[in-house]
C-alpha cells in the first residue's frame, strides 16, 4: 500500500525551523510534521508573532512542503492545559494540518495533573467542537501511562467519535507500554489513525532511538498489519537520539537519510 512518509521536526529538537525544514528537503522529504511541543520543542507555536509564523509558511511553501500534522502535546487531563491545546489546534489550522498529536498527559513539561478517564472524557469532549471548526482530527500518542494502543483504545471506544483515534508511536509502546507493537497494533488497528515511526535500541527503559534500521523495532510486521487491515495512516518518522541528544544538525541528516533509504528498500516512495 502506497502511504504517505513525513518526517517529525522533533528530529531537529536542538535547531532552528528554518535550518531544519531546509534540511528536510534536501533530503528528498515533501511533508513534515511541525512539533509545537511547550517546553521541548517550540518549532512554531502560538505565542509567536504573525509575522514569524507567516515567514514560517511561506518558506514551507517554498520549498514545496506540506504539513499534513502538527505535534502540539499538552496535558488532556490536566483542565488547565486545555486552551493551550485548543490554541495549539487554531495553529495546526493556520500551517494546513489535518491532525494534531498529543500525548495524553503531559509529554515534557513536569508537574502536570494526572486524572481518571471520567475527566479526561469530559475533557476530551470539550476539545471535539474546536476540531470541528476547524476541520482537524486529534490522534493521542502512545505515551507515558497511555503507553499502549490497547490502552489508549479504552478511551477513544467510550468517546466514540471521528474526530479523536490513536497514534501508534513504536518505539514508545516498548519504553512506555512495555508490550511488542505487532501484537498490541493489530488490537487496536480500527481505532489507530497515524504512526509515529521510532526505533529503539538498548534496554527496554533505556533513552535510545535511533535512526529505522539500527534497532530492534520491526518494521517490516507492523506494516504489514497496516496493510492487512487496508489502514491507510501515514508514517511520520521521529528520531529522538540518546539522553544526550543529537551532537549536531549533520548528525541528524545523516540519521535521516539513513531511516531515508531504510524504508526505500522496504518499498515505499519518499
Amino acid at each position: 500500500m502506497k502511504r504517505k512518509i513525513i518526517v517529525n521536526s522533533n528530529c531537529y529538537h536542538k535547531y532552528g525551523i528554518e535550518d531544519s525544514l531546509k534540511a528536510i528537503r534536501n533530503l528528498g522529504f515533501h511533508s513534515v510534521e511541525l512539533t509545537a511541543t511547550k517546553g521541548w520543542t517550540e518549532h512554531i507555536f502560538p505565542t509567536m508573532s504573525f509575522s514569524e509564523l507567516l515567514s514560517i509558511r511561506n518558506l514551507i511553501s517554498s520549498l514545496g512542503l506540506d504539513v499534513p500534522a502538527i505535534s502540539g502535546h499538552c496535558s488532556l487531563m490536566d483542565e488547565e492545559r486545555l486552551e493551550d491545546f485548543k490554541s495549539n489546534i487554531a495553529l495546526g489550522s493556520f500551517f494546513g494540518a489535518s491532525i494534531i498529536v498529543s500525548s495524553v498527559g503531559e509529554a515534557h513539561l513536569k508537574g502536570g495533573k494526572e486524572t481518571g478517564d471520567d475527566v479526561l472524557i469530559h475533557n476530551l469532549e470539550s476539545i471535539i467542537p474546536v476540531l470541528e471548526k476547524y476541520d482537524m482530527a486529534l490522534s493521542l500518542e502512545t505515551h507515558g501511562e497511555h503507553g499502549s494502543a490497547t490502552r489508549i483504545k479504552m478511551i477513544t471506544d467510550r468517546l466514540n467519535s471521528p474526530r479523536v483515534s490513536i497514534c501508534y508511536d513504536t518505539a514508545n509502546a516498548v519504553f512506555y507500554g512495555n508490550v511488542q507493537g505487532t501484537e498490541d497494533l493489530e488490537k487496536a488497528i480500527d481505532s489507530v489513525s497515524y504512526l509515529h515511526i521510532k526505533d529503539k535500541r538498548g534496554r527496554r527503559d533505556e533513552w535510545d532511538f535511533p535512526a529505522l534500521g539500527c534497532g530492534y523495532i520491526d518494521f517490516p510486521s507492523l506494516f504489514a498489519v497496516l496493510d492487512v487491515h487496508d489502514n491507510p495512516s501515514p508514517l511520520s518518522i521521529e528520531i529522538e537520539f540518546t539522553s544526550e541528544g543529537s551532537s549536531s544538525i549533520e548528525e541528524v541528516n545523516e540519521a535521516l537519510k539513513t531511516s531515508r533509504d531504510y524504508l526505500e528498500n522496504l518499498g515505499y516512495i519518499i
